[in-house]
């Protein structure tokens, strides 16, 4: 069994993770301000533009399953170092780059080292905290995403106003440096996985399936709320990716050390907050359509729009480590219970009631403390203790696929709902309401997880299958 440090370290640890996570988070919510600047700089149209988070968010994605597995077997420390410089360099190259190509190829390597940044942190946190303690640790890591969006568009305001763009990017390459140095000193670098011939054919067909899955469902979307996109068709890829589902499960039971773990959903707790995940990132995808209802509702400005959307994330890094600490307390059952009970509530409120500027705020608190008890703490803390120490990062990948494809199809989802009802303000009540019913399937999802009792007993059993380094 590893050695578990004493409270002092696992704070240090923990505090190092958090400015990890939050440098990889701010990276997405900061560049929004910039986007104009680059535009103009290199004098590229709407679609193109697009391909600046289109780009990221695909390499980060695909790029989760294979640096959680190299974590698995090559060390977390290894890996964290790896991916805090690759991100660091794609931060350099983005801020240095002469064309707007090589904008694009420094946001996919951003992307792609941020991608093992979170699951390697909640592997982390495992192998570090005692499964009494996790919660708690998880529901501050999970913070950082509502403090990101919260201060990330200030923060780029701020630095646009007296610098100009390229500095939002240098600033990583510094707090990068800093990263490393402190990793090397304070990580452990646990390597629980027995490391085995690669699989090769597992990471291609992985590859190829969540691109396609994110390609496909990212024009869908665009079609639908009238932005500019490619000419390619977005059914082709959606067909690819879902005829690759069977292939890559066929293909990682066969796998000698497979990167995607196929016998995890071997246990009804994994295949209950894999279908949670999914559900939680179809209602943070709403998230993205609430400025354009509230210009219809109350016919305010776009940034007024954004700016109301604040309570909603305000609840979010609020409610994350409240989360955290309940779980610790009272297991991810209830919280996933609760979780999944206030979003629903907040959806139903918007699709069923007049919309009012009270009860807009009121729902936007309830989804926001629903979303922040369902996203991270609560899913990752069921995967730490229901994996082995040697599929942790792995497990902890799968969560974050199966959000983000949540998140994918949510967007989708909603626009064609809006779209088919003419864009109106009924249009987008009928949508909330739909993903209310869902939100409220969710409480189901969570009844049928383990209650607290058993699942320390899981925990404990795991961690005494632990291999010493």
């Amino acid at each position: 069994m590893l050695d578990i440090p004493n409270e002092r370290v696992r704070n240090r640890i923990l505090a190092l993770l958090f400015v990890g996570v939050l440098m990889a988070a701010l990276d997405i919510a900061i560049v929004a301000p910039a986007l104009p600047a680059i535009q103009r700089q290199f004098g590229v149209d709407e679609r193109m533009l697009a391909w600046v988070f289109t780009i990221y968010v695909l390499f980060n994605l695909v790029g989760t399953p294979l640096m959680a597995k190299l974590a698995d077997g090559f060390g977390r420390r290894t890996i964290y170092i790896i991916d805090v410089s690759l991100f660091a360099f794609g931060s350099l190259l983005v801020a240095l780059s002469p064309t707007f190509g090589v904008v694009l190829v420094g946001r996919a390597i951003q992307g792609f080292g941020s991608s093992g940044i979170f699951p390697v942190a909640a592997a982390v946190i495992g192998d570090t905290f005692p499964p009494e303690k996790r919660g708690g640790a998880l529901g501050i890591i999970g913070a950082v995403f509502g403090v990101a969006f919260l201060v990330g568009p200030i923060l780029g305001g701020v630095v646009l106003k007296f610098l100009n763009w390229h500095w939002l990017f240098i600033i990583n390459i510094p707090i990068g440096l800093v990263l490393i140095v402190a990793s090397m000193w304070l990580l452990p670098n646990s390597r629980p996985g027995m490391r085995k011939r690669f699989d090769v054919a597992g990471f291609l067909i992985i590859g190829l399936l969540l691109g396609s899955l994110t390609f496909g469902l990212s024009q869908i979307r665009s079609l639908e709320t009238g932005e500019a996109v490619s000419m390619l068709p977005a059914w082709p890829f959606i067909l690819l990716a879902l005829i690759l589902i069977p292939v890559l499960w066929v293909v990682e039971n066969r796998a000698e050390d497979p990167v995607l773990r196929v016998a995890l959903f071997r246990s009804r707790q994994v295949r209950l907050a894999s279908g949670i995940a999914l559900g939680a990132g179809l209602g943070e995808a709403v998230l993205v359509f609430v400025p354009s209802l509230l210009i219809l509702a109350f016919g305010v400005s776009t940034s007024a729009a954004s700016f109301m959307l604040l309570p909603a994330v305000l609840a979010m890094a609020i409610g994350s480590p409240l989360a955290g600490m309940t779980l610790d307390r009272r297991g991810s059952r209830f919280v996933v219970v609760m979780g999944a009970t206030l979003l629903a509530s907040g959806m139903f409120i918007i699709g069923v009631l007049e919309i009012s500027l009270f009860s807009f705020y009121a729902a936007a608190i309830l989804v926001g403390l629903g979303l922040s008890s369902l996203l991270g703490a609560p899913l990752r803390y069921i995967m730490l203790n229901e994996a082995k120490p040697h599929e942790r990062a792995a497990a902890q990948a799968v969560i974050r696929i199966f959000t983000a494809t949540g998140q994918l199809m949510g967007g989708a989802l909603m626009g064609a709902i809006v779209a088919t009802l003419g864009g109106e303000l009924a249009g987008f009540q009928q949508a909330y309401l739909i993903m209310g019913v869902l939100a409220a399937i969710l409480i189901l999802f969570g009844l049928g997880l383990k209650r607290r009792a058993a699942e320390l007993e899981t925990a404990r059993f795991m961690e005494g299958s632990m291999i010493k380094d």
